[in-house]
């Protein structure tokens, strides 16, 4: 039986992303085209079955990648991703980049009100694939007594000893730099969700500042919402400059 190019090129890829894991993100279409020396019209057509197949998906603005559920965290109390990630059976892992006390920045010496910081970064991995940057600033005086061991293995909740009323959360839209990208192994410039997030103690004073990149097609967040007048806006919508 005759296979038409646009199977042939389905069946080339459905088997060189078999050996790639979840959420691995395809050449752009231009670039299959030019590999396989056909037009953008059959690389889509060969894109579009392997997604009525379940192996592909797609967002706009970030092109195609081997199908994956995204990771979930749930917005309704102060709690780990990875602490939610193990309840729902995939191995979290965090690998430090960083460990220093450094200059706080004029952003992190705005929220937390001191000049002198710990910075911890780091990676986070479900099941061993990449979806997460984390920078965490914490006084210096609260963290002179941790070690990078100490954050690798516990989230700052526990090692501060001190009892947290909660936390603020702003999320937006940002586009991956060359950093993060490299460390979420996504493209440049690929959508990303910036999350910032600001820890208080019971009497209100700031203890914590962190700040998460989430690759966009890998993550969502689900937040709870009590009931309320009804409206078209979501909750806690504001815009920005």
């Amino acid at each position: 039986m005759r296979t038409i190019r646009y199977q042939e090129i389905a069946n080339t890829l459905r088997e060189r992303v078999g050996a790639q894991g979840p959420g691995h993100v395809l050449p752009s279409e231009s670039h299959l085209s030019a590999e396989f020396a056909v037009s953008r019209v059959t690389v889509r057509r060969a894109l579009e079955l392997l997604r009525d197949e379940g192996v592909l998906a797609s967002r706009q603005g970030f092109g195609w990648y081997v199908a994956t559920a995204p990771v979930q965290q749930r917005l309704t109390a102060l709690d780990t991703i990875e602490h939610q990630l193990e309840v729902g059976g995939s191995k979290a892992e965090r690998q430090i980049l960083e460990f220093a006390f450094v200059d706080a920045p004029p952003h992190v010496r705005e929220r937390l009100h001191v000049t002198q910081v710990l910075r911890v970064k780091r990676r986070n991995l479900a099941d061993g694939t990449p979806f997460a940057v984390v920078t965490v600033w914490c006084p210096a005086e609260l963290g002179q007594h941790l070690s990078r061991r100490d954050v690798e293995r516990k989230p700052f909740y526990e090692l501060l000893g001190l009892a947290l009323r909660g936390a603020t959360q702003t999320i937006g839209a940002a586009a991956a730099g060359d950093d993060d990208a490299a460390l979420l192994e996504i493209p440049v410039d690929s959508p990303v969700l910036r999350c910032e997030r600001v820890t208080t103690t019971e009497s209100g004073e700031p203890v914590l500042m962190s700040e998460h990149i989430f690759p966009a097609h890998r993550t969502e967040f689900v937040v709870d919402l009590p009931q309320a007048a009804p409206s078209i806006v979501p909750s806690g919508l504001r815009l920005v400059d």
